[in-house]
């Protein structure tokens, strides 16, 4: 079977071209925030297909070693999604490239970045504003690689997801292989209500998969995304920050089963886990400087949030941070609050 043919999907599961994720669950790519070590809390937590943050199909063209370095891997994550942005079709066709050769099961391109940098290169959400050039990188990635293909769109510029529309149809065109959709406008950011409709529309009119993305907070919500708009799978991006037990929960409702409760000493177990996984893929002097703002991730609801936040502004050395997540913990058991 060549690279390009698409053997049954598995049971419960869908498919991505060559790729056969366990099962429908999807974490999406997030700047700056899904580094290797928050991937790697994803597929412990049951997350089957998780999306890197995105990389610069420019700073690979240009050999950055920083920009490399985002697309480090290793199989525990298997299969991963790179998701690369530019809007030169040959420069993003070489990044597609290397992404594959890093190890990506999956080359995605964004097509909803809507921060004004971006936009200006006339990459992300401006490719949605022009379908010639977004059709010369798609038909450039395609015919440069034989791993699988997605995109990630928003609805648009305008609420009505005409363009989404158009580029959808376009990408099917192109051979891409799923479409993951994130309805909100270019102008919204992350603010207002998804419109999931949106995605029950693009669901109809095409042959490939549907991923939907977008105001998931709860294993309930993705229930009710793939009751109202029929998508294949459910990506989840914010709320799963911090919180990878959502993939678990998600799962556990998928399956008709009880969906699990997450108490705080499950929380303090995969923030103590996800230290160490930063620590090992970053070095402790990069790790050290990171987790200052992201630990805080890990306790947002929990007593004594706030305290531990500022405790933790400044982290020395991996012992240092087990030093503050064993007090941090010893204070919610001192409290009641270690269920």
């Amino acid at each position: 079977m060549n690279a390009r043919q698409s053997a049954p999907a598995p049971a419960g599961g869908f498919r991505i071209g060559p790729v056969a994720p366990a099962n429908p669950t999807v974490l999406a790519p997030l700047a700056g925030i899904t580094d290797l070590p928050l991937r790697l809390m994803a597929k412990e937590a049951g997350c089957a297909l998780v999306y890197s943050e995105m990389v610069s199909a420019y700073g690979l063209h240009y050999g950055s070693a920083k920009t490399r370095t985002l697309m480090k891997t290793t199989g525990a994550e298997a299969p991963l999604a790179i998701q690369i942005f530019g809007s030169d079709p040959e420069i993003m066709a070489e990044a597609a490239v290397m992404a594959a050769e890093a190890g990506a099961a999956i080359v995605d391109i964004n097509f909803g970045c809507a921060v004004r940098k971006i936009l200006k290169s006339g990459s992300g959400a401006a490719l949605m504003r022009e379908p010639d050039r977004a059709r010369a990188v798609l038909t450039a990635v395609r015919r440069a690689i034989s791993v699988a293909l997605t995109i990630k769109i928003r609805s648009g510029w305008d609420p009505s997801g005409a363009d989404a529309e158009t580029i959808a149809r376009l990408a099917q065109d192109c051979g891409v292989d799923a479409i993951a959709v994130h309805p909100r406008t270019a102008r919204q950011g992350f603010g207002g209500r998804a419109d999931w409709k949106i995605i029950a529309r693009l669901k109809k009119i095409l042959e490939i998969p549907v991923i939907g993305n977008g105001d998931i907070n709860s294993a309930e919500d993705a229930l009710e995304m793939i009751r109202t708009t029929g998508c294949d799978a459910v990506m989840i991006g914010r709320a799963a920050v911090g919180n990878p037990f959502i993939f678990t929960q998600v799962i556990a409702a998928l399956e008709g089963r009880r969906i699990p409760q997450i108490g705080h000493r499950d929380r303090i177990a995969v923030m103590r886990r996800y230290a160490r996984a930063a620590v090992c893929y970053l070095g402790e002097k990069t790790a050290c400087f990171v987790l200052r703002s992201r630990l805080g991730w890990f306790v947002k609801g929990l007593p004594q949030a706030t305290r531990f936040r500022r405790s933790i502004r400044h982290l020395r050395s991996e012992e240092h941070i087990m030093e503050l997540i064993d007090a941090y913990e010893q204070i919610l058991l001192a409290g009641g609050d270690g269920s």
